[in-house]
């Protein structure tokens, strides 16, 4: 029987059984696809990620002596559609099944079986072989339950897969060390030169600006620093393990001006596209920790593995319970545009510069950084959730929709009403100066809640707070900020409100 299979790019698994043996009857096909490249506008170093991470797997498994067929994006034959493409080759090559494994995303899992509703052949969807969990395991894990708390699901998962334990008990006889991943970087501890890969992206970049691709974002030309080939993210999970892992839970939370990714690992692009396997990063870790006691403390390893088994797999099974109204909610009724200086980096607010300029220079930004500075102001300046979306999918290089809107429109947005969240993340500028080294050569005052020099965070949050005050006041946890609220004086909390007002009607002035 002709088989054709379909790889997405984001199923770069060399690892798959699908590859274990070779079969003259089977034909991969990897494409290139306008569809993919405009459905929002991407950082130009993403498209070349996912370009170049393509072209090599390509490479990897006709080099194994498997067929595959690939469509450059300018190829005169590419129809640009992945059902015109999966029609294209059926006829061409008298297909008698088609197969595929299932998409993270919703869009595609839609068109996919769509498009195997029109086939006069058989089809049949497999599993990625990537994840810990099934899309459905989260929400049967879930059943009956109003509140549904990643902690409860992070623990049943280390416990069935058996992660960190020691028999029933976890090691280091704690299950969480959280409390212990929130130290403030101040140099104390010298960042190794981080991981990069010198190749030229010229030729590729040509390719994109020939398609007439719309991008945005910077790119050095001669120095791109993701991996893209299986080998080279095994270099960076080394990397990880050998040079920043010592110190990577007691600055997880940190940000500072003169470091960019401190020690965080920059494994997310190699896993969101399947290139490494959740498992394999997580043993390596552990196995490293393991050999290394003496040196490395069990809170740098836990608070890695919990991103990874506990948060990882949680969005995504709150995903695909929860699409496709998960979309389109907007429980804070948020209404406000994007300010152009996300587009540009042009703001006073020098934690909002830092995070914006990284995130344009670099494709990327780590956890608190698109949380509690970024995600912070949208919420603060009431953004709709759509435009936030947009932004946050186009901008990472790692952003897939199954994670980045979970962690944006969920956790960052409240845009859920609370389901990933048991409060809005919100603050003042207070945290972030806790936080960061940001606000001490800041145009603004941290101090300050309404004068000219006012940090606008500190603004906006007493704002936010009274105006979504009705909303939260059922919320438990919100009690002690609306109390702190409702002392401030009336006649402060109208200066703040004019001034909130006036950030949010001119935000690219400040």
């Amino acid at each position: 029987m002709k088989k054709l299979r379909l790889i997405l790019g984001d199923q770069l698994n060399l690892q798959h059984s699908w590859l274990e043996e070779i079969d003259e009857n089977t034909i991969y096909v990897l494409a290139e696809m306008r569809q993919e490249s405009d459905y929002v506008k991407h950082h130009i170093q993403k498209v070349v990620g996912f370009f170049l991470s393509m072209r090599n797997f390509y490479t990897a498994i006709t080099e194994s002596g498997h067929q595959a067929t690939y469509f450059h994006i300018n190829d005169v034959e590419n129809p640009q559609n992945l059902e015109k493409i999966i029609s294209l080759l059926i006829e061409k090559h008298k297909i008698e099944k088609f197969e595929y494994q299932l998409p993270d995303e919703y869009r595609l899992d839609i068109q996919l079986k769509l498009i195997c509703d029109t086939l006069n052949i058989k089809s049949e969807a497999l599993d990625s072989e990537h994840f810990y969990t099934t899309r459905t395991e989260l929400s049967e894990f879930y059943e009956g339950k109003k509140l549904l708390l990643m902690e409860n699901f992070y623990r049943n998962m280390r416990k069935k897969q058996h992660v960190l334990m020691d028999g029933s008990t976890p090691t280091g006889n704690q299950w969480n060390y959280d409390s212990d991943n929130r130290k403030k970087y101040k140099g104390e501890v010298p960042v190794p030169t981080e991981k990069n890969f010198h190749k030229d992206v010229k030729a590729v970049v040509s390719e994109i600006e020939k398609a007439g691709i719309v991008t945005f974002g910077n790119i050095d030309l001669e120095n791109y620093s993701w991996p893209t080939s299986r080998k080279q993210c095994l270099e960076v999970l080394n990397y990880f393990c050998s040079n920043l892992l010592e110190h990577f839970g007691d600055y997880e939370d940190a940000m500072h001006t003169d470091e960019k990714f401190l020690f965080h690992s920059r494994l997310s692009f190699a896993m969101n596209t399947k290139m490494l396997s959740p498992k394999e990063v997580i043993e390596t870790v552990i196995n490293y920790y393991y050999k290394n006691e003496s040196t490395i403390s069990i809170s740098q390893v836990e608070g890695f593995v919990r991103q990874i088994l506990g948060w990882r797999e949680y969005v995504r099974g709150i995903y695909w319970k929860e699409m496709p109204n998960y979309a389109q909610m907007n429980r804070l009724n948020n209404t406000n545009k994007l300010p152009d200086f996300f587009w540009t980096g042009k703001t006073k607010m020098n934690c909002m510069s830092h995070a914006i300029n990284q995130s344009l220079d670099d494709a990327y930004a780590h956890h608190i950084q698109r949380l509690m500075v970024i995600g912070n102001f949208t919420l603060l300046t009431q953004i709709h959730p759509d435009e936030v979306d947009s932004w946050y999918l186009g901008v990472y290089i790692d952003a897939i929709e199954w994670v980045e809107m979970p962690n944006t429109r969920g956790m960052s947005q409240y845009a859920d009403g609370g389901i990933i969240a048991t409060k809005p993340y919100v603050s003042s500028g207070s945290y972030i100066n806790k936080m960061s080294n940001n606000c001490s050569k800041c145009h603004y005052n941290v101090k300050e809640k309404f004068g000219d020099n006012a940090c606008p965070f500190n603004t906006l949050y007493w704002n936010f707070l009274d105006e979504k005050k009705s909303y939260f006041k059922g919320n438990q946890r919100m009690g002690m900020m609306l109390n702190l609220l409702n002392k401030i004086d009336p006649e402060e909390l109208y200066k703040i409100k004019i001034k909130a007002n006036s950030i949010i009607e001119n935000m690219d002035s400040f």
